[in-house]
């Protein structure tokens, strides 16, 4: 698994996987220049042997307080072994930098296995969209995240080892 950057020249590479991925409601090749273009954006592909198998987005402008994670995709021959968390990760790290506070996403209620990987990373459900995704009719669930208490989370806790009783 290696995570870099996303590039302008990985768009042909994001958009054949967002289409694969998205079937009825993915976004257009022109959002997606847009979004990789943005400095208020950050988009981070997983390569394996040279090949993209996973992207995902995070948009969090310098000095908000609030992130949103845009899109996280893998594909479906790389899925079950960990690039969807970490490629999360890589973006909640991002927000950290960014000094977010809380990180935001919709997911579809037809997706338990995505729902599952916010969940466990902390991630709370705090509304719904209804028929949200279309042309699917689909709900949305919004889930939000306090970025502080997933990055304590993530911090070992010192070594008691050499504590007095």
């Amino acid at each position: 698994m290696t995570l870099r950057t996303a590039t302008p020249d990985d768009l042909e590479a994001i958009m054949a996987l967002e289409r694969a991925s998205f079937v009825n409601d993915a976004w257009s090749e022109a959002m997606m220049r847009e979004e990789l273009a943005s400095r208020h954006s950050r988009y981070v592909i997983d390569e394996e042997a040279g090949r993209l198998v996973g992207y995902a987005g995070l948009r969090a402008p310098a000095g908000a307080k609030d992130a949103d994670i845009q899109t996280i995709a893998v594909s479906e021959a790389a899925r079950g072994r960990g690039r969807g968390r970490a490629l999360l990760e890589a973006l909640l790290s991002e927000a950290s930098a960014r000094r977010a506070s809380d990180v935001f996403l919709e997911v579809r209620a037809d997706n338990p296995v995505a729902e599952k990987l916010y969940a466990s990373e902390g991630f709370v459900e705090v509304g719904r969209r209804p028929r949200y995704y279309q042309p699917d009719d689909v709900d949305a669930i919004v889930m939000k995240l306090d970025l502080a208490a997933w990055a304590a989370a993530r911090t070992p806790a010192p070594d008691d080892a050499g504590a007095c009783t």
